[in-house]
């Protein structure tokens, strides 16, 4: 399986449209990774989230070495970034940052291609839900990171809750704050574990973006119900 890349468009002002083949690989290689990384004794419902990512991460790379993609995507370490290219000093760090080969040997594009932005949640945790959307979702919306790509990637540990009990109480703030049309709808991705998306529209010139999240248990393995594709 390979990953293509859609029409081409200059960098700087746009980015090469993935094919949706891209977007599967790399949820496919976060839900993989992610049942690696659980196995792991940091990884369980009080942990931080810096040592879950850097767990995910981990299992990311291990789980790649056995997919077909294994030779075209790349898994970096978290890495300082420039929402603009005029700002020196940088103003964000990226959780996972992806690189496709393909793009870097066409574009000489050195920044990251793909962004995986991961926050905690819990059901019913009103604190948790707003950090996901402001701290999360809204540094894709606002530019911070991304911001020529069309789209982006949210990873969510469930402390507590079920997937849908999370989604159902973020689409809850995203209406309380008027942003009905940016509420997570379910995905029908295939082999890619409880998956929604989302559209979001941005500041000035920028094009919209679209999110892909999963939602990850950090519980022992078990049936559970999600309103999106749950594999």
């Amino acid at each position: 399986m390979s990953i293509p890349i859609g029409q081409s468009v200059a960098f700087g002002t746009s980015f090469p449209d993935l094919n949706e083949d891209a977007y599967v690989a790399i949820l496919r290689t976060i839900t993989e990774g992610w049942e690696i990384a659980r196995k792991n004794s940091k990884v369980h419902p009080q942990a931080n989230e810096v040592p879950m990512t850097e767990c995910l991460r981990d299992g990311m790379r291990i789980a790649l070495k056995h997919l077909p993609w294994r030779k075209q995507l790349l898994i970096a370490p978290g890495t300082e970034s420039r929402s603009d290219s005029e700002i020196l000093i940088p103003d964000g760090r990226t959780d996972i940052p992806l690189y496709l080969i393909e793009i870097f040997l066409q574009y000489d594009e050195h920044d990251p291609h793909a962004i995986i932005e991961c926050k905690r949640v819990a059901e019913s945790n009103s604190h948790l839900t707003r950090e996901y959307v402001v701290e999360g979702v809204d540094r894709f919306r606002n530019g911070k990171y991304g911001g020529n790509h069309g789209k982006g990637f949210m990873a969510g540990y469930i402390l507590a809750g079920t997937p849908s009990g999370i989604v159902t109480g973020i689409n809850a703030y995203l209406g309380k704050h008027r942003r009905d049309t940016e509420q997570l709808k379910p995905s029908s991705f295939v082999g890619c574990g409880c998956t929604w998306k989302s559209q979001h529209p941005r500041i000035g010139t920028m094009k919209p973006i679209g999110l892909h999240h999963v939602m990850l248990e950090t519980q022992p393995a078990r049936l559970n119900q999600c309103a999106g594709n749950c594999e």
